[in-house]
C-alpha cells in the first residue's frame, strides 16, 4: 500500500475509531456562534470565531492529507494572505511567481506594500535560477496556474537559508505533491477547486510542521477572523472525501485529452507536465505523483477559442477543480498569454464521451 492509499483509508475511518453506538456516521454539522462556558474559560470551544467542532474534524482530515498540523480559512486567497501578514514584517523582501495567480501580486503590490514589504516577482520556471536566501519569503506555485510550468521545490529549498518557503499547491493537492516532504515550511491551497470539487463553496487551508509558524497564523486566524462558516466547513469534509477517486478519474482522462490535444491540428500548442514533450515534465515527473487534471492549449485566436468553449461539453467558469470539466479564455482577464489560450480543466466525465464532444467541438470552431 502506497503513502496516498494508507492516508486515504485513514480520512474515511479516522472517525471510527472513537465513535460510540449509535453514533452517525457521517459528520454532523454544527450551527453555533456560542458554547456552554460556565466558570473559566478553558474549554475545547468557546466561541466560533476560535473554533468549531464541525471545523475541527475537517481540520483534522486535512492534517491527515497533509501529515501536519492544518488550519483552514475561508478562501485560497485568505491562506495567501494570511502568510504574508501574519509572518512577515517591514523590510523583509518575499519572491513570488510572476505567472501564478495574479489576486496574491495583487495584495502585494496594492496592501502589503504600504506596510514596506518589498516583492520581487519572477517567473515559476525562472525560480530556481534565484537566490532564495535572498529573501525572508519565497512564495512557490507549481504547477503555475494557468500557463503550468514546475519548478524544483526540493533544490530550492535546499539552498533557503533563513528564507520562509511556502508552496501553493491548489493544482496538485496533497495526493499528486507533498511540498513539506520537499522542504517547503509551510503548503497551502484553495479548497474550492478539486478538494471540495462540487463547486459550490470558497475554502482554503494552510499546513505545517512548525508549531510556532502555526501557532501564529492561528492567533492571525482568530484576531483577523478569517475562519470559515460550520457549513463550509461541512460541505468541504464530504467533498475531501472523494478526492482521492476524483483524482484518479480526472488525471486519468487529462493525459489521454492531452495527447489528443497535441495531435490535433487546430490547436498549436499544448501544455501538459504529464507529456514527454512538455517543458515541465521532466521535474514533475520527479516531485509529483500524476500530472494533473488541468490542461493549457492554444487555438488559432480569441473567436476560435469562444467557439469552442461554447460548442464543447464544458462548462464556461473561471474556476476550477470540479466534477463537471470546465474551460475558459484567460486573456480576457489580462494574464500574458495568447488570445487563443484555453485553460481547461478535466472533471468526471466518461472519458471517450468527453473527448467526443471536444474533438467535435475542435472541428467546428476551426472551420
Amino acid at each position: 500500500m502506497n503513502g496516498n492509499d494508507e492516508r486515504a483509508l485513514r480520512l474515511l475511518h479516522r472517525r471510527q475509531a472513537r465513535a460510540q453506538k449509535g453514533d452517525p456516521v457521517a459528520l454532523p454539522l454544527t450551527l453555533t456562534s456560542s458554547f456552554h462556558l460556565p466558570g473559566d474559560t478553558q474549554a475545547p470551544f468557546s466561541y466560533a470565531r476560535f473554533s468549531n467542532p464541525t471545523l475541527a474534524e475537517l481540520e483534522e482530515a486535512l492534517s491527515i492529507l497533509e501529515e501536519a498540523e492544518a488550519l483552514m480559512f475561508p478562501s485560497g486567497m485568505a491562506t495567501i494572505s494570511a502568510v504574508i501578514f501574519a509572518l512577515l514584517a517591514p523590510g523583509d523582501r518575499v519572491l513570488f511567481p510572476a505567472d501564478g495567480y495574479y489576486a496574491g501580486r495583487v495584495v502585494l503590490d496594492r496592501f502589503a506594500a504600504r506596510f514596506g514589504i518589498e516583492a520581487d516577482f519572477c517567473p515559476t520556471a525562472a525560480m530556481g535560477a534565484r537566490d532564495p536566501a535572498a529573501y525572508r519569503m519565497v512564495f512557490l506555485e507549481t504547477p503555475s496556474n494557468p500557463g503550468l510550468d514546475v519548478c524544483d521545490i526540493a533544490a530550492i529549498c535546499a539552498r533557503k537559508g533563513r528564507a520562509l518557503v511556502v508552496v501553493d499547491n491548489t493544482t496538485a493537492t496533497p495526493y499528486l505533491q507533498r511540498p513539506l516532504d520537499l522542504g517547503a515550511d509551510l503548503v497551502l491551497a484553495s479548497d474550492t477547486k478539486a478538494a471540495n470539487g462540487h463547486s459550490d463553496l470558497l475554502a482554503g487551508h494552510i499546513a505545517g510542521r512548525d508549531a510556532g509558524l502555526m501557532a501564529e497564523l492561528h492567533a492571525w486566524r482568530s484576531f483577523a477572523g478569517g475562519i470559515p462558516g460550520a457549513f463550509e466547513a461541512w460541505a468541504l469534509h464530504r467533498g475531501l472525501q472523494s478526492l482521492e477517486v476524483r483524482l484518479e478519474r480526472m488525471c486519468r482522462t487529462a493525459g489521454l485529452v492531452a495527447e489528443r490535444l497535441a495531435a490535433h491540428p487546430a490547436v498549436a500548442a499544448v501544455r501538459y507536465p504529464g507529456l514527454a514533450s512538455d517543458p515541465s515534465h521532466a521535474i514533475a515527473s520527479r516531485q509529483m505523483a500524476a500530472a494533473g487534471f488541468v490542461i493549457s492549449f492554444t487555438l488559432a485566436d480569441a473567436d476560435t477559442a469562444e467557439r469552442f468553449i461554447a460548442a464543447a461539453p464544458l462548462t464556461p467558469a473561471t474556476s476550477f477543480g470540479g466534477l463537471h470539466s470546465s474551460a475558459e479564455r484567460r486573456a480576457r482577464w489580462g494574464d500574458d498569454v495568447a488570445e487563443g489560450f484555453i485553460r481547461l480543466s478535466i472533471g468526471c466525465e466518461p472519458a471517450e464521451a468527453l473527448w467526443a464532444g471536444l474533438a467535435a467541438a475542435l472541428d467546428e470552431a476551426a472551420a
